[in-house]
C-alpha cells in the first residue's frame, strides 16, 4: 500500500475535489429548473413515457422504481446539499466512508438524470461529470494520503479527452488541417459569449495560430501528464491554458471548468502531515482500478481507429467513455426564428441565449447549461440550403410540443425563455423564419449599432395554430 501512496498529490486532490463538486451543484441546480418543462410529467419528452419503453438494463435509474416532478425536484435538492458537503469536505477532514459514500451517491442520482434524459441529455459533458464523479470516490478526503491508483485514472480521462478531441479534428473537417477552423468557429459555435464577436474579428494570423496552439496542446502535450515532474505540471498548465481561452470565448456548460479540473489532477506539492488510508479503502481502490482497467480497453482501440467514436460510451454507467468535440466546424451560422401572432401583429419569441434580436449582445451562461437554447442550435442541421432556398425535412417531436406550450402559455416552459419580454395573452398563430446570422464588422456596428447581421433564406415552419399542431402530432 505504502509503494501506491502519492502525498504530493494531497492539495491538488483538494482542489480538484472542490471544483468538481461546484460543477456537480451546478449541474443538479439546472436539472431541478430545467429538466421538470424538458422532460418532466408534462414535459416536451416525458420522462414517465420513456421509462414505459425502457428497462432498468438499457438506462439505469431510480425513477424506474417511481418518477413524479417531485420526487425529481426532491433528489436534485439531495445532489446540491451533498455537493456542498463535500465541497466542504476537500477543506475540512471527513471519514474515509464518508467521501466514498458522498460521490457514489452524487453519482448514481445524476447518472438516473441522464440515463432518462433523451436527446437533452446527450452531450459529451454529462458522461465526464459522471466518470470525474465515480473516480473522485476513490481519492480519498482531505487529511488522508491519496493514493496513485484514482490519480492515474483521472489523468488518464484527460489524456482521452484531450487527445480524443485533437484526433478527431485531424480526422474530420479539412478546416482544422489547413488552420481556418477559427475563421468561423467563434461566430458559428452553438452558444456565443460576450467575447465571441471579438474574438471572430481577430486577424487570420491569429486564428491561425490558434488552430496551431490547439493542435499541440491536444495531440502531443497530452502524453506528458504521464511524465514525471516538471513536465506533467507543464502539460497540465498548458491545457489549463487553452481550456480558459474557451471559457473566455463561448458558452460550453461545465465542459471547459470539468477539464480544468482534471488539469490540476497533474500538479503535486508537499503532501504536508496526512493520515494512512484504512486497508478497507486501499481494497477498493484496487477493485476500482481493475474495473476502470478492464474499461479501458476500447476506448484506447479507438483512439486509433479510422472510425474514432467521440463522445460515446460502451456501457450504460456513462465510465471510461470516449471524448471530443468539434471533428466539423459549421462554416455558416442558421437561426430558426419563431415569431407569434398577437393581436395581429407578427412578434419574434425571445431566448435567454440564442441569438434573435440584433442587437442582442450573446450572455455568458457557462457552466450553467441552457439545455433548450443549445437544441435550437442543432435543428438547422435537418435542412437542406442550396442556392438561397431551404428544403426542411420534417419536424423534431419535442419542437412542435416546445410550440403547443407557447400556445397553452404553460408557466414552465415559457420560464426557459425570455418571459418578460413575451407579450401577453395567447398567439393565434406561430411560424419559424430560416435566417443566415453574422456578426457585424466595427464599421457596420458604428453604424447599426448591431451585434448581429441576418439574410432571410426561407420559411421553415409555416403558420401553424394550436389545432394543427395537435393534430400533427397525434399522427406522429
Amino acid at each position: 500500500m505504502d509503494s501506491l501512496s502519492f502525498p504530493g498529490f494531497a492539495l491538488s486532490r483538494d482542489i480538484f475535489t472542490a471544483l468538481l463538486s461546484i460543477l456537480y451543484g451546478i449541474a443538479f441546480l439546472n436539472a431541478y429548473f430545467q429538466f421538470p418543462p424538458l422532460l418532466g410529467e408534462g414535459g416536451l419528452l416525458p420522462a414517465p413515457v420513456f421509462l414505459k419503453h425502457s428497462s432498468f438494463k438499457d438506462s439505469p435509474s431510480l425513477f424506474h422504481l417511481h418518477y413524479s416532478d417531485r420526487f425529481l425536484r426532491s433528489l436534485c435538492l439531495v445532489g446540491m446539499l451533498l455537493s456542498g458537503v463535500l465541497l466542504w469536505g476537500s477543506f475540512n477532514s471527513l471519514p474515509l466512508w464518508v467521501s466514498l459514500g458522498g460521490w457514489l451517491t452524487l453519482y448514481v442520482l445524476y447518472l438516473s438524470i441522464v440515463n432518462i434524459g433523451q436527446v437533452f441529455y446527450s452531450f459529451g459533458w454529462e458522461s465526464m461529470l459522471l466518470e470525474a464523479g465515480f473516480i473522485a470516490a476513490f481519492l480519498g478526503g482531505h487529511g488522508w494520503v491519496p493514493n496513485w491508483i484514482p490519480v492515474f485514472f483521472l489523468r488518464w480521462m484527460l489524456f482521452r479527452t484531450e487527445l480524443g478531441a485533437g484526433l478527431i479534428k485531424l480526422r474530420g473537417d479539412r478546416c482544422w488541417r489547413d488552420l481556418s477552423a477559427l475563421f468561423y468557429h467563434h461566430e458559428t459555435q452553438p452558444m456565443p459569449n460576450p467575447l465571441s464577436r471579438t474574438f471572430h474579428q481577430a486577424p487570420q494570423w491569429f486564428h491561425q495560430g490558434g488552430v496551431l496552439f490547439s493542435h499541440f496542446v491536444q495531440l502531443i502535450i497530452p502524453f506528458g501528464v504521464f511524465f514525471p515532474q516538471p513536465i506533467a505540471g507543464i502539460s497540465g498548465a498548458l491545457i489549463i491554458i487553452h481550456q480558459m481561452i474557451l471559457v473566455v470565448s463561448g458558452n460550453y456548460s461545465w465542459l471547459n471548468w470539468l477539464t480544468i479540473a482534471l488539469g490540476v489532477s497533474c500538479f503535486q506539492s508537499d503532501g504536508g502531515s496526512l493520515r494512512d488510508q484504512e486497508s478497507w479503502f486501499f481494497s477498493l481502490q484496487v477493485l476500482f482500478g481493475l474495473l476502470a482497467l478492464t474499461l479501458s480497453w476500447r476506448p484506447l482501440l479507438n483512439l486509433f481507429s479510422r472510425a474514432q467514436k467521440m463522445n460515446y460510451c460502451w456501457n450504460r454507467y456513462h465510465l471510461i467513455g470516449a471524448y471530443g468535440a468539434f471533428g466539423s466546424v459549421t462554416k455558416k451560422r442558421y437561426e430558426i426564428i419563431l415569431e407569434g401572432l398577437w393581436q395581429g401583429e407578427w412578434k419574434e419569441i425571445p431566448f435567454k441565449a440564442k441569438p434573435v434580436a440584433l442587437d442582442q449582445r450573446p450572455p455568458q451562461y457557462a457552466p450553467y447549461h441552457l439545455r433548450l437554447d443549445w437544441l435550437m442550435w442543432f435543428l438547422p442541421f435537418s435542412v437542406q440550403v442550396s442556392e438561397g432556398q431551404i428544403f426542411v425535412w420534417g419536424h423534431e417531436r419535442w419542437f412542435l410540443e416546445f410550440l403547443l406550450r407557447i400556445f397553452q402559455r404553460d408557466s414552465a416552459t415559457l420560464g426557459l425563455l425570455k418571459r418578460e419580454k413575451i407579450p401577453e395573452g395567447v398567439p393565434a398563430e406561430i411560424r419559424g423564419k430560416f435566417y443566415h446570422y453574422e456578426f457585424t464588422n466595427r464599421k457596420e456596428a458604428r453604424q447599426s449599432r448591431q451585434i448581429w447581421k441576418r439574410h432571410y433564406l426561407g420559411e421553415y415552419l409555416p403558420a401553424v395554430t394550436p389545432e394543427k399542431l395537435k393534430s400533427v402530432l397525434m399522427k406522429n
